[in-house]
């Protein structure tokens, strides 16, 4: 189930990294996308930009939220981190998941790339798998600060 509201330690969190309730981005967002989708092309892929990304991004996008209680691990929100031959990986996800999915980000820890899916929930592209984080953002942030055990992406394909 969609969290509808941050929890009181996740809403403090995003403040104090820079985040208020109704952030935009706005035309940055936009170019932010361009610029994947053209990175994407350079691989000879073809990434399809969801609304519930293009929503991250134009909220979240440009900020780097801090993980306060473990030092060098970011969440760069910044859907134009990652590294050739992505846009397969992320095109292989999407098809055993049966939704398109497009990164809003990435990790600062191993550059494992945050992805969102097209009814929103969150997912990270790491070099041992991929994983799932959570139904919305406010799930994936507390998932992010618990850093508890992730579910196996593979539970959720079709």
């Amino acid at each position: 189930m969609t969290t509808i509201t941050p929890s009181p330690e996740v809403r403090e969190w995003l403040s104090r990294n820079g985040w208020s309730s109704g952030r935009d981005i706005g035309a940055e967002a936009e170019e932010l996308v361009r610029i994947r989708l053209r990175d994407a092309e350079r691989q000879g892929e073809r990434l399809t930009p969801v609304d519930a990304a293009v929503r991250i991004i134009r909220e979240y996008g440009g900020l780097r939220l801090a993980h306060p209680r473990v030092t060098d691990l970011v969440m760069e929100m910044d859907p134009t981190g990652g590294y050739d031959g992505d846009a397969a990986a992320i095109l292989e996800l999407t098809a055993n998941l049966g939704k398109q999915l497009f990164p809003v980000g990435y990790e600062s820890r191993e550059y494992g790339l945050i992805l969102v899916d097209e009814i929103g929930r969150f997912f990270h592209l790491h070099h041992t798998g991929a994983y799932f984080w959570g139904s919305g953002e406010y799930e994936a942030f507390a998932f992010f600060l618990g850093r508890e055990d992730a579910l196996d992406a593979e539970d959720f394909f079709v």
